[in-house]
């Protein structure tokens, strides 16, 4: 998989792509992350990416005309399956979004900042908008961030356990079960016995159970 990600500010994204899980998959070839200078596309001298808004009002909006040259010079190199902009509102992420995202083989996804980007950059350049909660951030790198974690972590031998991903909280619509690990009891505090017990189906019922009461007492809609 390859992602390339659109930004004004291309430091803010070099430590969270250096480091844990990120770092390894990159080292392994399961994915390359390409992250694209906007201003590296503008021909102002003073690389300048945004301007006024049209009818005034507070605050900055980034220009079509970088972002239309940074998209256009990638899709000359290569055909993507989407081209998505972070934006407060934009479609919800949620795990399903992720799993669909992540049998893609190119991405690319456009941070916002500012007052967000022009408007014609979402009506000629964007496939999928995506939010990653109701508030709103001073750009759209962090969220990149967010995105592309969620992707990569699900492609095949990123993770040393394949199976890991696939029980995650959100999977097939239940928060995960509790997990517990050495030592077997803490001050007092007992590893419940079915874990302890060797029996896999004995074992698999029981995290199912709490896996359905953890998702009935905290989030509920998910089961509706």
């Amino acid at each position: 998989m390859r992602i390339d990600i659109i930004t004004c500010l291309p430091k803010l994204l070099d430590s969270f792509f250096a480091h844990s899980i990120l770092q390894r998959a990159q080292q392994g070839g399961y994915v390359t992350v390409a992250v694209h200078d906007l201003r590296d596309y503008t021909l102002d001298k003073h690389r300048r990416v945004d301007d006024y808004a049209f009818g005034g009002g507070a605050g900055m909006v980034m220009q079509i005309e970088p972002i239309a040259r940074c998209i256009r010079s990638l899709q000359a190199e290569r055909s993507y399956d989407e081209i998505i902009y972070m934006t407060p509102d934009g479609e919800r992420l949620n795990q399903k979004t992720a799993n669909t995202l992540s049998l893609g083989q190119n991405l690319i996804i456009l941070c916002g900042h500012y007052k967000g980007v022009d408007e014609r950059a979402r009506e000629l350049f964007i496939t999928k908008e995506i939010s990653i909660g109701d508030y709103v951030l001073s750009g759209g790198e962090l969220a990149a961030c967010v995105l592309s974690d969620a992707i990569i972590r699900l492609l095949p031998g990123v993770l040393n356990d394949e199976t890991s991903a696939l029980t995650d909280s959100f999977q097939d619509n239940l928060l995960a079960p509790p997990v517990y690990t050495r030592p077997a009891e803490f001050e007092g505090h007992q590893v419940p016995a079915i874990l302890l017990s060797g029996h896999e189906a004995k074992i698999d019922e029981w995290r199912y159970e709490q896996a359905l009461a953890r998702t009935q007492a905290r989030r509920p809609d998910l089961l509706e």
